[in-house]
C-alpha cells in the first residue's frame, strides 16, 4: 500500500495538556481524506504538524516515504495548504498575490495563475485588492494559491468556511477533479459532513485528540442502516406504546418529539395505527437510511443505536 503520508505515535503536548495523543495516521496516494472531528478535538494540530507549523512533542511523521523533520524543505515543495484563515498582502491584488506566491515557491509558469483563478471561479477581479474581497472571495484565493504549484499533496484545513451552497459545490467538484484527473492527494477537514460524504474516500475521526477511526466511505456506506423516523406529538409516551404494545426495543429517542426505529419488521401502517389508537398525533413517518453524520456521531458517543 503506498501512503502518501504516515504517522506513527504522533502527540502534541501544550502547557502540560495533551492535545493529540499517539495518532497513527494513514493517508493513501491519489484519494480525498476527509478529517472529522468536533471543535477542539486536535485535526488543526496535526494539520499543523504535517506541514511543520509546529513541532510533534513525540512520535514521527512520515510524507512521501520520507520523514519529516527541520530540513524537509523540498517535501514541503510538493504539498500545498491552506492552515486556518488564508493570509495574504491585502493591498494586492489577486494576481500579484499569487505572482509573489510563484516567486518564493520557485514556480515560474506565471501563465498559469490565469487557469487556477478560473479553477476555483475567482474571475473578474482584476485590479481589486484583496481587502475588498469578501470571506467566501479569500478562500477561494486560498485554494487558488494552496494548488497554484500542482501540488502532490494538499492539506486543506475547513477550505470551504464562508462559501454559499453554490461556492461549496464547485469546490466539491473541484477537489473530486484535482484527485481523479491529477492524482493530488488531498486531506480535508469540514465540520460539513454531508460534503465529505460526497468526495472522500477515507475518513479518520478524532476526538479529544485520538483517532478512534479511519475507514473508507465505502464501508460506512455497507455500514449504513434503514430506520423508520417518526415525528409524533408525544415522545415519551410514543416510546412507551412502541415498547410495550408493539413490543420494539431497537429504537431511539433523538429528542422530545423524534424517534428512530431500527427494527424493521414492524410496518409503517402498524406503527401508525397503534400510535393513532393511542391518541399519539403523528406529524410525520418516513423511511430513511443512516448518513455519515449518524456514522460519525455514533463513534464521537461511543454508543449503539439501541435506546
Amino acid at each position: 500500500m503506498a501512503y502518501i503520508v504516515k504517522t506513527n505515535q504522533l502527540t502534541k503536548v501544550y502547557d502540560g495538556n495533551e492535545v493529540v495523543s499517539t495518532v497513527d495516521m494513514h493517508v493513501k496516494r491519489g484519494e480525498i481524506y476527509g478529517f472529522l472531528g468536533p471543535n477542539g478535538a486536535g485535526k488543526t494540530t496535526i494539520m499543523k504538524m504535517l506541514t511543520n507549523l509546529a513541532k510533534p512533542t513525540s512520535g514521527e511523521i512520515e510524507i512521501f516515504g520520507e520523514k519529516l523533520t527541520d530540513r524537509s524543505y523540498e517535501v514541503l515543495k510538493r504539498m500545498g495548504t491552506i492552515i486556518e484563515y488564508p493570509i495574504f498582502y491585502e493591498k494586492l491584488t489577486a494576481q500579484e498575490n499569487l505572482e509573489l506566491h510563484c516567486e518564493y515557491m520557485g514556480y515560474y509558469d506565471k501563465n498559469e495563475i490565469g487557469h487556477v483563478l478560473d479553477l476555483v471561479k475567482l474571475t473578474n477581479v482584476d485590479g481589486k485588492r484583496v481587502r475588498d474581497f469578501s470571506l467566501g472571495m479569500k478562500q477561494r484565493l486560498g485554494i487558488a494559491r494552496a494548488i497554484m504549484t500542482k501540488p502532490e499533496l494538499l492539506i486543506l484545513d475547513e477550505p470551504i468556511n464562508g462559501l454559499d451552497p453554490v461556492g461549496i459545490r464547485e469546490l466539491r467538484e473541484l477537489f473530486k477533479m484535482l484527485s481523479k484527473e491529477y492524482g493530488i492527494t488531498i486531506i480535508v477537514s469540514s465540520h460539513i459532513l454531508a460534503e465529505i460524504e460526497q468526495m472522500a474516500d477515507t475518513i479518520g475521526v478524532i476526538n479529544n485528540g485520538r483517532l478512534i477511526a479511519e475507514v473508507s466511505m465505502e464501508h460506512v456506506r455497507h455500514s449504513q442502516t434503514d430506520f423508520i423516523e417518526l415525528i409524533v406529538s408525544e415522545g415519551k409516551k410514543a416510546a412507551f406504546i412502541l415498547d410495550s404494545q408493539l413490543r420494539i426495543t431497537n429504537f431511539k429517542c433523538i429528542d422530545e418529539r423524534c424517534i428512530r426505529i431500527y427494527d424493521m419488521s414492524v410496518s409503517q401502517k402498524i406503527l401508525s395505527k397503534t400510535l393513532i389508537e393511542h391518541d399519539i398525533e403523528i406529524e410525520e413517518i418516513s423511511r430513511k437510511t443512516s448518513s455519515l453524520e449518524d456514522y460519525f456521531l455514533k463513534l464521537i458517543n461511543g454508543g449503539g443505536i439501541h435506546a
